[in-house]
């Protein structure tokens, strides 16, 4: 409609200069040459759209030529999984080519219940895969397959500590058995937590968590999972690991185990198939909902509003070694039960911290079982420094210590 905004331009401008008004400048003309690009004449016929040269669809689509070009380069490194577990049952999903050796990576919670596992590549060879090690706790397994060297074609890995939201997300995976599938969206969040143990009620995890979750909205089902993230360059920025849902499908929130995860985990698991990590044992409330310490300062009249409250401590845990502090009394904030009085650590090795992922992933990727860290705690009004060796994480969860039961 451009031709109808100009053409009343000047009658506009003639009756604003009739009131002594300063005629605003007329809108910027279409040029000629795009019109003509959009719209022919005809005689008998009027104005009829007519399609665009193949420069201006060209360039429109460069997006999906990107996509079309990261599948190409991509998809020969992705695998396709079909797991018999010990019930007999089948499932399919995903994995991808991690070295020349015939490593592949995945989920954990894929192969957990495996009895066999067969491994389609690109071009439909078959393969048996042996299973070298299982992480339950960052959700990662690598697999080996015997291979011709060209088919193993390893992926290449980003740093995930760069993602930003909004970022482009692209998965690649096999959803529902249709493999070489590719689906895209963007960074929907970062820094997520995901349990590893069960939930004792809505406010409080004793268990382990997994931090630096990345999340996603790009389409997820069962057959994506273990299948890589990528970015814009076309290279692995996670690992595809869970959905949230109240209904069963997909709806918009999906989760990945970040690279940098998989690149410290993968190397553990080939060398001795398993992974250790350090335990401190501190149990604190789920920080969402109003419930991040920045919520509650304000309500328990606490000194900081940054740092990690402790609610229990895990019987036996160094942490309980070391003399640190739960909870002694429930205080309703928020409609919510939070067991509070207990130390907050608000540093750890002289590093602040914002909260209980602050923690969480400093433990991960900067400690081992058996450093002794130092914590800096409020206590009452007191700031202390305690020094806590660090053991190794149990299996299983613990008993914890908790005077507001």
């Amino acid at each position: 409609m451009p031709q109808r905004i100009l053409l009343f331009a000047p009658l506009i401008a003639l009756l604003l200069s009739a009131c002594a008004f300063a005629a605003p400048e007329p809108p910027t003309p279409t040029p000629p040459d795009v019109v003509e690009l959009m719209l022919t004449t005809q005689p008998g016929s009027g104005l009829i759209p007519t399609a665009l040269p193949p420069e201006v669809v060209h360039t429109a689509d460069l997006d999906y030529l990107l996509l079309s070009n990261i599948y190409a380069r991509v998809a020969p490194s992705v695998v396709s999984l079909e797991i018999v577990t010990t019930s007999s049952t089948t499932q399919r999903a995903a994995g991808f080519i991690y070295d020349d050796q015939g490593h592949i990576i995945t989920g954990a919670h894929v192969v957990s219940a495996a009895r066999e596992v067969r491994v389609t590549f690109h071009d439909g060879y078959i393969a048996t895969a042996e299973i070298i090690g299982i992480d339950s706790f960052s959700d990662l397994a690598v697999l080996r397959v015997t291979a011709a060297g060209a088919r193993l074609r390893p992926v290449t890995f980003g740093d995930s500590n760069l993602l930003l939201v909004g970022q482009r997300a692209i998965i690649l995976g096999n959803p529902f058995g249709l493999v070489n599938s590719m689906t895209t969206g963007i960074i929907s969040g970062v820094g997520r937590r995901l349990p590893s143990a069960e939930l004792i009620d809505t406010t409080t995890i004793r268990g382990f968590q997994n931090p630096s979750i990345i999340q996603v909205d790009a389409s997820i089902s069962g057959g994506n999972s273990g299948g890589p993230l990528l970015n814009s360059d076309g290279v692995v920025i996670g690992v595809v690991t869970a959905i949230q849902t109240e209904t069963g499908a997909f709806e918009g929130v999906g989760f990945a185990v970040p690279s940098n995860t998989v690149q410290r985990v993968a190397p553990r698991l080939i060398q001795t198939g398993s992974v250790a990590y350090a335990w401190l044992g501190v149990n604190s409330i789920r920080e969402e909902n109003g419930l991040t310490l920045t919520g509650l300062a304000e309500p328990l009249n606490l000194p900081v509003d940054e740092g990690v409250l402790v609610t229990t401590i895990t019987l036996g845990s160094p942490a309980a070694q070391a003399g640190l502090r739960g909870g002694n009394r429930l205080v309703s904030v928020w409609g919510r039960d939070v067991c509070a009085g207990g130390d907050i650590i608000v540093a750890i090795d002289g590093q602040y911290l914002a909260d209980m992922t602050a923690l969480l992933t400093y433990l991960l990727i900067d400690t081992l079982p058996g450093d002794t860290i130092v914590l800096t705690i409020i206590r009452d009004d007191q700031t202390l420094n305690v020094p806590v060796t660090l053991g190794t994480r149990p299996t299983a969860g613990e008993q914890a210590i908790s005077e507001c039961e």
